[in-house]
């Protein structure tokens, strides 16, 4: 029985080939300025969680005092 062949590359992962596909496709501008959208995005969602943690600490501080 013969072993199977070791592959000498890793396979790329999802993000890696999308990356790659998206650098085909878009300018650099382009690419910056899709990043950059992202990483608003993700930042005001940190943001509206954080704003969610304080009102439901404020609130049970709150209502322990009563």
């Amino acid at each position: 029985m013969q072993a199977a062949p070791v592959r000498a590359t890793a396979i790329p992962s999802f993000t890696t080939a999308l990356r790659a596909v998206e650098s085909l496709l878009m300018s650099g501008g382009q690419r910056t300025a899709r990043r950059n959208a992202w990483t608003s995005v993700l930042e005001d969602r940190r943001r509206a969680k954080d704003r969610i943690e304080t009102e439901r600490v404020l609130r049970q501080s709150v209502a322990d005092r009563a």
